[in-house]
């Protein structure tokens, strides 16, 4: 493992699938969350710093702050864990709407790096003038492609989604500005401190629809009713977003069917055929 240097009582603690964790005494004194691994791509976790602060520059939604940032780690601002409350719930529905509407300069990088990361796999956020070509050349193609290089997907999985990319400026809903995306929010990616108020953490950040983020946060957990209304009090969403929430879920459950397989794919493929 590779931690900040001076750091000392460091206590393994939660951190995803992929990445070791620990709660850590910084030379400071304060505690401090340390997510680290050994073949961490060079500029991952500086990107994930990145997307952190752009995401609280919006100045809606808290996101720990950035204490360290290296090739082997990333340093965080301990929070202390709790429950998100009803109006956490609120809270972090009119948030993440006010988050969105602060927008993104372009479809893709927010800044001047061009990757961002799902996991361990590389994406990338190089712009495009559409939002239908970025989704549908930066972000379905290339994991279909890798699933179907890696045997994670079949043959015919990989031609739906193929057809959805022909397809995708008919699909992708109409046209709106680039959201200020966190690009990888699932109920995991949510924080709740004690005082049951909502911190969005491990962002894949980018300017993107932001119906991406809400159909994540459908796909791996249920977004409550409070939740919901919240956001659309701030930024009602455009008709027929209710039948586009599969096509954006398709990209994490490729994403999962690359890491994990098994039921992801068979979920992938169907959410493809369903959409070509």
């Amino acid at each position: 493992m590779s931690l900040p240097a001076g750091t000392r009582d460091a206590r393994p603690v939660g951190g995803g699938d992929i990445n070791e964790a620990f709660r850590v005494v910084m030379p400071d004194g304060s505690d401090a969350f340390v997510k680290t691994r050994a073949d961490a791509a060079p500029g991952e976790y500086a990107a994930e710093a990145a997307g952190l602060r752009w995401l609280a520059e919006a100045g809606a939604l808290r996101t720990p702050c950035v204490l360290d940032v290296d090739d082997g780690y990333l340093a965080l601002q301990w929070i202390e864990p709790g429950r998100l409350d009803a109006a956490g719930e609120r809270e972090l529905g009119s948030g993440l709407a006010a988050t969105h509407m602060a927008h993104a300069p372009r479809f893709g990088r927010f800044d001047d790096t061009d990757a961002a990361w799902l996991g361990p796999l590389e994406l990338s956020n190089e712009p495009t003038l559409e939002w239908a070509q970025f989704y549908a050349e930066r972000r379905l193609a290339p994991m279909a492609r890798l699933a179907r290089e890696r045997g994670a997907l079949s043959a015919v999985g990989a031609a739906a989604v193929e057809r959805i990319c022909e397809r995708m400026p008919e699909l992708a809903g109409p046209p709106e500005p680039a959201a200020r995306l966190h690009g990888d929010l699932w109920s995991g990616n949510v924080l709740a401190d004690t005082q049951g108020r909502p911190w969005l953490i491990d962002p894949s950040a980018y300017g993107g629809h932001r119906e991406v983020d809400l159909a994540m946060l459908a796909l791996f957990g249920s977004p409550s009713r409070e939740l919901f209304d919240a956001y659309q009090d701030v930024a009602p969403l455009a008709d027929g977003w209710p039948e586009r929430v599969g096509l954006y879920q398709l990209l994490p459950l490729l994403v999962h069917t690359l890491l994990f397989g098994g039921s992801y794919r068979d979920s992938a493929e169907r959410m493809a055929r369903r959409y070509a």
